[in-house]
């Protein structure tokens, strides 16, 4: 049995908080990660939060300090991630924290990157209190896709699909607009906006034409900021005019010819992902369509599922996954549901794959 870490009521509360302000980053911040903090004083009143809003602008630590002032002086900092150790864009979080007087750290999850890490040490090597593990399964998971993307060099995928009842994608003469409700739609928008790229397969842009971009789907408006759109397409099929291609977002084609064969012949996908990576993408949502989530699936390339169910029923259609390597009943790819949520009149299922994946 693993030891708890000693850690006062205000000292949780506020690791609580933490996690709430980090999540504040997510989609804004890659290549970096998510990250809040919140600082108490000696008396452990709260006078200082923060979290890290974009790549390149102060980290979480940084904003809670400029608020605290000289409050911070013997006061403690509870922190999702531990402090960088290292000069990048912005100076070390372990020196700013030294330097302000801070008595103790209390931190969630270690830093994982060879550069960063080492702030725990430093800290300690300072004279201060130094506190390991607090919420750490919460601030990991909301700073998921971050630490995989470390940990594997690829980006935390994300499968997002949705259905009938009876796991029809579109009905018998191909028509799929609307199988989900409005409520469900927004709901996707918002996740676009969450991630930094979108992932589609050729056959999703010859049928549908999607424009793959954030907005508002009740004006109409784009987000600010709009995530890499990315079209799996063995044989540069996709049409010159198509609306992927337009000035809303950047887009990337992934041919056969660009990154080479997989081993089912067509296209490369650990190449495209390692390719993103190295383009600072920290997580895909994979959109479609049934054969490329069956790809991802079958090379164990899929780290969790977000999946719409419609209460209609077709009877017949394009199912909404196909090729995943499943043959037998055993073979059958277990999840782990985390989350139902009711969408309007939808149900949105949130699952992480239980079997062992390919790459482990």
């Amino acid at each position: 049995m693993s030891v708890q870490p000693v850690v006062s009521p205000a000292e949780d509360k506020a690791m609580a908080r933490a996690i709430e302000l980090a999540a504040r980053g997510l989609g804004t911040t890659s290549p970096n990660p998510v990250v809040g903090c919140v600082l108490l004083d000696a008396h452990g009143i709260v006078v200082g939060e923060g979290f890290h809003a974009y790549a390149g602008g102060p980290h979480a630590e940084i904003v809670a300090l400029a608020q605290a002032g000289e409050r911070a002086k013997g006061g403690t900092a509870v922190v999702t991630l531990e402090p960088c150790n290292h000069t990048g864009r912005t100076g070390p979080c372990s020196e700013a924290l030294i330097h302000a007087g801070v008595a103790r750290v209390v931190i969630a999850v270690t830093d994982p990157t060879p550069r960063a890490t080492g702030g725990a040490e430093r800290l300690r090597a300072s004279g201060m209190d130094v506190v390991l593990g607090v919420r750490a399964s919460e601030a990991e998971d909301g700073n998921i896709a971050w630490l995989t993307s470390v940990r594997r060099e690829r980006p935390y995928v994300i499968w997002k699909s949705a259905s009938t009842l009876d796991g029809r994608a579109a009905a018998a003469d191909g028509s799929s607009m609307w199988i989900t409700s409005e409520a469900s739609r927004i709901d996707v928008h918002r996740l676009r906006g969450t991630v930094d790229a979108i992932m589609v397969g050729v056959g999703t842009i010859l049928g549908d034409d999607p424009r793959l971009t954030t907005r508002d789907l009740r004006t109409g408006s784009l987000a600010i900021r709009q995530p890499l759109r990315v079209v799996v397409d063995s044989q540069g099929r996709t049409p010159v005019d198509a609306r992927v291609r337009d000035a809303a977002a950047p887009t990337l084609v992934a041919t056969v010819a660009t990154f080479g064969k997989g081993p089912d012949g067509r296209v490369d996908l650990r190449a495209v992902l390692a390719e993103l990576h190295h383009r600072g993408v920290r997580s895909v949502l994979l959109e479609g369509g049934p054969k490329l989530a069956g790809s991802f699936l079958a090379a164990g390339l899929v780290d969790r599922m977000i999946y719409y169910v419609a209460p209609k029923l077709l009877g017949d259609g394009p199912a909404a996954l196909v090729g995943a390597g499943v043959t037998t009943i055993t073979d059958a790819i277990d999840l782990d549901v985390l989350d139902v949520d009711r969408i309007g009149p939808d149900l949105r299922l949130t699952a992480k794959l239980r079997s062992p994946t390919k790459e482990a």
